[in-house]
C-alpha cells in the first residue's frame, strides 16, 4: 500500500479523494466554531457579572447531526457524500427544498483541489503531509474570516505551533528561519496595525490577522514574508475593487484581510522559493 502510495499520482488522487471528505468537515468548522466561540464569550461575560451562565442546546463539532436549518430536517449519510449529494439534490433540502447554499461544495472541491495538487507537488513525504494540514487549516480560517471576520486562535495558535514542530525537523525550512518567521510576522502587522490606527483613529485589521502571518512564518521562514505580503495586498486590493465596482461595497464596509494572507501562504508554500528566487535573487 505504502509503495502504491508513493506513486505520486495516486497519491494525489487519493490525497484529492480525502481533500473532499475533510472539506465536508470544514464546511462543519466554519459554521459550528464562531457560535462555539460566542458561546463562551457569552458565558464568561456572564461570569464576569456575577450572573448565571446563559444555557445553550449542546453544540460541538461533532455533535448534533448535522440538519436542514429551515426544516430541522436530518442530513443522512447519503445526503452528505462531499460534491455528489449537492448536485444529485439539486442545491435543495429534500425534506422543504429550501436553497443549500452553493459554498459548501465550492469548500468541498476547493479542499479537494488544493489537496491533489499539494500531494502531487510535495509526493508521499513529511512535506506533502504537512501541507494538507496546512491547508486544511487556511480554508477553514478564509471561511470563518469571510462570515465573521474573526479568525480563531484555536485554529491559528496550533498552526504556528505545528509549523514550528515540522520545522525543527527542517522540513520546509530550518528552525532557525522558522522562529524568526514568526516573530517578524506577528511584529511587521502589529507596526501596521498601531500605525495606521495612530494616523487615523481606526482599527485597520484584527489581532487574528497578526497571528496568522505568524503561523505562516513559522511554516515558510522569514524569507518567505515579504513575498507573502505583497501577494496577500494584491490580491485583496484587486478584491476589494472587484467587489466596489460589481457588488457596490462601499469604502466604509469592511473587508477581511485573512483570506487574502490565506491564499498568498498556500502560493508561497507551493511557488516561492522559485518567485522570490526570480524576483529578488534570493538564495533560499
Amino acid at each position: 500500500m505504502l509503495k502504491l502510495l508513493a506513486d505520486p499520482a495516486v497519491f494525489a488522487v487519493a490525497a484529492g479523494l480525502f481533500g473532499l471528505m475533510v472539506g465536508s468537515f470544514l464546511n462543519v468548522v466554519i459554521h459550528r466554531l464562531p457560535i462555539m466561540m460566542e458561546r463562551d464569550w457569552a458565558a464568561q461575560c456572564a461570569d464576569l457579572r456575577g450572573e448565571p451562565a446563559p444555557v445553550f442546546k449542546p453544540l460541538s463539532l461533532s455533535k448534533p447531526r448535522s440538519r436542514c436549518p429551515h426544516c430541522g430536517q436530518l442530513i443522512t449519510a447519503m445526503q452528505n457524500i462531499p460534491l455528489i449529494s449537492w448536485l444529485v439534490l439539486r442545491g435543495q433540502c429534500s425534506g422543504c427544498a429550501a436553497p443549500i447554499s452553493v459554498r459548501y461544495p465550492l469548500v468541498e472541491a476547493a479542499t479537494g483541489l488544493l489537496f491533489a495538487f499539494a500531494a502531487w507537488h510535495f509526493g508521499f513525504t513529511a512535506a506533502g503531509f504537512g501541507a494538507l494540514a496546512f491547508i486544511a487549516a487556511l480554508v477553514a480560517l478564509t471561511g470563518i474570516d469571510f462570515d465573521t471576520q474573526l479568525l480563531p486562535d484555536d485554529i491559528t495558535l496550533p498552526l504556528l505551533w505545528l509549523g514550528l514542530g515540522l520545522n525543527a525537523f527542517g522540513v520546509f525550512t530550518d528552525l532557525k528561519s522558522a522562529v524568526i518567521g514568526a516573530m517578524a510576522g506577528y511584529l511587521s502587522l502589529w507596526c501596521v496595525y498601531w500605525g495606521f490606527k495612530l494616523a487615523t483613529g481606526k482599527e485597520g485589521m484584527g489581532y487574528g490577522d497578526f497571528k496568522l502571518l505568524a503561523a505562516l512564518g513559522a511554516w515558510l521562514g522569514w524569507q518567505m514574508l515579504p513575498l507573502t505580503i505583497l501577494l496577500s495586498s494584491f490580491v485583496g486590493a484587486v478584491v476589494g475593487i472587484a467587489l466596489m465596482v460589481v457588488a457596490r461595497h462601499g469604502r466604509n464596509v469592511p473587508i477581511p484581510f485573512g483570506p487574502y494572507l490565506a491564499a498568498a501562504g498556500i502560493i508561497a508554500l507551493i511557488w516561492g522559493k522559485p518567485l522570490t528566487r526570480m524576483y529578488l535573487g534570493v538564495s533560499l
